[in-house]
């Protein structure tokens, strides 16, 4: 047991150090999470969510201490559940292009949002291909907060939410409005580079 209050100790002490970054500091991100989409649009979809993994990596550029541009590439899977035995996944590279706030008295907490574009790889329904049926670009809106523990200057964790709220339509035919939403609980290593 002393062993263990120790080893937390010294946890929470390194933790408690300022990690924060100065102008034109980078950190790279690998990340993986688990994540959740649907469908939404102008008539009330009866639809469950869809469940994946997304991974990739994500770029941090600092301008300062508290902003810095926060961009990647990760590999996510949308769509949705639309009936008892039928299953949409769109599968996209999507490239974040966002603010990235960073607050608190150690800024280890951060708050972000921009735009997104993802770029459709493939899609299926119950495996049969779609991908023809399906718009190839989407524009989303993202927003996330997150968390880094630091382990030392050099290397953070990092816990993270991320959403999207997709702002062009999945269907190709114009006849109704279908469009992704998506959210994932992530953790990462973070390297400062």
């Amino acid at each position: 047991m002393k062993k263990l209050i120790f080893a937390f100790t010294i946890l929470t002490m390194t933790s408690l150090n300022a990690q924060q970054r100065s102008k034109n500091d980078v950190e790279l991100t690998p990340i993986l999470g688990v994540a959740f989409s649907n469908y939404y649009g102008e008539d009330r979809l009866d639809n469950q969510n869809l469940s994946s993994t997304q991974f990739g990596a994500d770029l941090d550029f600092f301008f300062n201490d508290r902003w810095s541009l926060r961009s990647g590439l990760l590999f996510q899977t949308m769509g949705s559940k639309v009936a008892r035995n039928y299953t949409e996944k769109l599968h996209y590279v999507t490239v974040p292009v966002n603010a990235n706030w960073h607050f608190g008295s150690t800024r280890k907490w951060n708050l972000n949002f921009g735009p997104n574009f993802s770029f459709l790889t493939a899609a299926d329904g119950n495996g049969v291909d779609i991908k023809d049926e399906a718009n190839s670009f989407q524009l989303g809106l993202a927003y996330g907060i997150g968390y880094k523990i630091e382990v030392n200057e050099k290397f953070s964790i990092l816990i993270d939410y991320q959403g999207i709220t997709g702002l062009t339509d999945v269907p190709k035919d114009n006849y109704y409005t279908i469009r992704n939403t998506y959210g994932s609980f992530n953790i990462g290593g973070v390297f400062k580079l």
